[in-house]
């Protein structure tokens, strides 16, 4: 492998660990904690999950195996299933994300509403739209043999063997599934995320409106005091902001270079750097990474969770320690107490 390889291959490696550990994390606050269960987003978030794990399992080893052999990690037929699981894994995870923003839209925008628009059922429905939107795309892919060993990537994904003969319809393809995956999830995301910032900024500014009539009020009040109530404002108003530009700018900064990078090489052939290839690549695998943080992990009822179990995985090993402690000690008396009788029975 050469050097310059290196970087990406412990990167890969990184991405690797952090997201099969994080999505696992998920997953177990899923199945432990009853009311994440119960709540719709959960469905969501336990789709998401679920493809960004598979896609670490599937995909991700094999671009090890790729960049360290120069070449196809396996037979054609296998580099063909693995092509068809990210096509179909990468765009389940957008369109995943994309119900996400709508659910947190009419959760913020209509919070009086939102258990009669957004039910279980309703739910299931998008989850299923998301699955036949992307076992659609992947399945033409792999029937028109649109998947295989590509070089550039160096993985297992959408690759046009035949390039004289269905160049045309390759392209149409891939601007098409690009369109109606990333491009469609990247409108989504920015309208509704958008929408949900406005409302956040509406309120928090009915809050500092009935915060500054308090402080006016309080004639009396110690400066330190209004400074700290000044300052909640100022926080209060970059917290919306950031949790808005995470959830835009971590799914911008991930997919957009392997989605350009994608149009301008089957637009322009021939003049993109292998290396750029393979880095675009990796950088949409580090969002199977981020997305365990940005919409579960950070939030406080998993938070909740995690603490939880942690609690009780430590209290179960004090109390085990604790167990045989008084086991060997019960163990040492009885062996402390055997030459004690004997003698006795001797005298």
């Amino acid at each position: 492998m050469p050097i310059a390889d290196i970087p990406v291959f412990v990167f890969v490696v990184v991405v690797i660990v952090v997201s099969l550990l994080s999505n696992v994390v998920v997953l177990i606050c899923f199945l432990y904690n009853q009311e994440i269960r119960k709540q719709v987003p959960g469905l969501f978030i336990l789709n998401l999950t679920f493809c960004n794990l598979f896609l670490t399992v599937s995909t991700m080893p094999l671009t090890l195996v790729g960049l360290i052999n120069k070449g196809n990690p396996g037979s054609s037929g296998f580099c063909q299933t693995v092509g068809f699981l990210d096509t179909f894994l990468t765009t389940n995870s957008m369109l995943s994300m994309g119900a996400l923003s709508i659910d947190r839209w009419v959760a913020v925008v209509f919070p009086l509403s939102y258990h009669s628009r957004i039910r279980h059922r309703d739910a299931v429905i998008a989850l299923a739209y998301t699955w036949i939107h992307s076992l659609s795309f992947a399945t033409v892919a792999t029937c028109l043999s649109w998947v295989g060993y590509h070089h550039l990537y160096a993985s297992c994904t959408l690759c046009n063997a035949r390039a004289s003969d269905t160049q045309t319809q390759f392209i149409i393809y891939t601007v098409v599934l690009h369109s109606l995956t990333f491009l469609l999830t990247l409108i989504v995301l920015c309208v509704t995320y958008l929408k949900v910032l406005k409302v956040a900024r509406f309120h928090c500014k009915r809050i500092d409106v009935i915060t500054m009539q308090t402080l006016l009020l309080l004639v009396d009040i110690h400066p330190s005091v209004r400074q700290r109530c000044l300052d909640e404002q100022r926080q209060r108003r970059q917290r919306a902001t950031k949790k808005i530009s995470t959830f835009i700018g971590t799914f911008v900064v991930c997919f957009s270079p392997y989605v350009i990078t994608r149009i301008v090489e089957i637009l322009t052939p021939g003049h993109i750097s292998p290396h750029w290839g393979v880095l675009s690549k990796c950088l949409a695998y580090s969002k199977a990474a981020c997305d365990p943080f940005v919409y579960s992990l950070l939030r406080n009822q998993y938070r909740k969770t995690c603490s939880d179990l942690a609690n009780k995985i430590l209290k179960r090993r004090s109390f085990n320690s604790s167990v045989r402690r008084v086991e060997n000690g019960r163990t040492n008396d009885t062996n402390n107490t055997k030459p004690i009788v004997k003698g006795l029975a001797i005298a």
